[in-house]
């Protein structure tokens, strides 16, 4: 491929659309991002890359970013992600995740747009029967989130048989980790995710773990995640942009994981392992909207994207996680 197309990024200024610019940049590809920095940082888009501050429900400054920049492709990491804060607040969540995300298609097929990229989520599985979940398993979300994203795969589905544009929709398991060359990571404040969370306490920003659920039908009792690396998954995301691009007329869904779940007590031994110290765990209820346990089957994307693992090691995850956490420290 010679020239390669001028790739929206919306969300870029957030924690995984951060680390999709730079494997975008890294590839090649023109960027501009559009983020309203309600969650995002400035800084944490580079300079390589146009950022517009703004809105992805502002159909009036998405068509005109659109058309001013001559966009080609869309990624779209926008939105709200904290589970426990979609069953407190839905209606939030389909505004943000649901409601913006028909305006930005919607902006995208007036704009003639052919490709589009999304940021979805393990959550639209639910409580899976299996572990691993397949793509095919069936989708009965537990939460408000699952459900806001699930409904954005049905309207790029429908879309991409009524309009040329075609789709891939990247089902998410769990995030962690940062850039290995220490350019981004997770920055939200009163962020959620286990790995997160502990690398905070491992650097003295909390002073103790919560651990939610000991009852779960699982080896010892607490929930189990497939653990992804954000480096990783960035790179799937620049694959999956090459393959709709080389089949214009194909749309894709497909899980972003290792096949490799660990539980909330393995992750924490892990963390003291790499750290060579003792976070302090406080056994708490299980919270609302969790299952017991989310493992992909990541057999579908081995097959068709040449995308492959290169950081799915659990310690060296964490030993990214843990080296931004201080360059946050550091940041004061």
């Amino acid at each position: 491929m010679s020239e390669k197309l001028t790739v929206l990024v919306t969300g870029g200024a957030g924690y995984i659309g951060s680390h999709a610019v730079l494997a975008l940049l890294d590839a090649g590809w023109p960027v501009v991002v559009i983020d309203n920095l309600s969650t995002g940082f400035d800084w944490a888009v580079p300079a390589a890359a146009t950022l517009v501050e703004g809105d992805v429900g502002d159909q009036a400054l998405v068509e005109r970013v659109l058309r001013e920049h001559g966009i080609g492709a869309i990624m779209h990491f926008a939105g709200s992600i904290i589970v426990p804060e979609s069953v407190e607040n839905p209606l939030k969540y389909y505004a943000n995740n649901t409601a913006n995300s028909r305006a930005l298609i919607d902006s995208a097929v007036r704009s003639g747009v052919r490709h589009f990229i999304f940021s979805s989520t393990a959550a639209t599985y639910g409580i899976p029967d299996q572990v691993p979940v397949t793509e095919d398993a069936r989708q009965e979300p537990i939460n408000p989130y699952g459900w806001s994203k699930l409904m954005t795969e049905r309207m790029l589905k429908d879309v991409a048989f009524a309009h040329p544009l075609n789709f891939c929709a990247l089902r998410y398991f769990n995030v962690a980790g940062a850039d290995p060359q220490g350019r981004s990571g997770q920055s939200t404040e009163g962020a959620t995710h286990l790995i997160k969370v502990a690398v905070e306490a491992a650097t003295g920003k909390r002073g103790h773990v919560s651990v939610f659920g000991t009852d779960y039908d699982t080896p010892d009792g607490t929930g189990i995640r497939d653990y992804i690396h954000v480096s990783d998954l960035a790179a799937a995301h620049v694959d999956a942009l090459a393959k709709l691009i080389a089949t214009p007329s194909e749309s894709y869904l497909m899980n972003c994981g290792y096949s490799r779940g660990f539980s909330v007590l393995q992750v924490l031994d892990a963390v003291d392992r790499v750290t060579n110290m003792t976070i302090e765990r406080r056994f708490e209820p299980r919270r609302p909207g969790d299952p017991g346990a989310l493992v992909a089957d990541n057999s579908r994307i081995l097959a068709t994207l040449p995308w492959r693992p290169r950081r799915d090691d659990l310690d060296a995850i964490i030993a990214d996680a843990l080296a931004w956490e201080r360059t946050l420290a550091e940041r004061g």
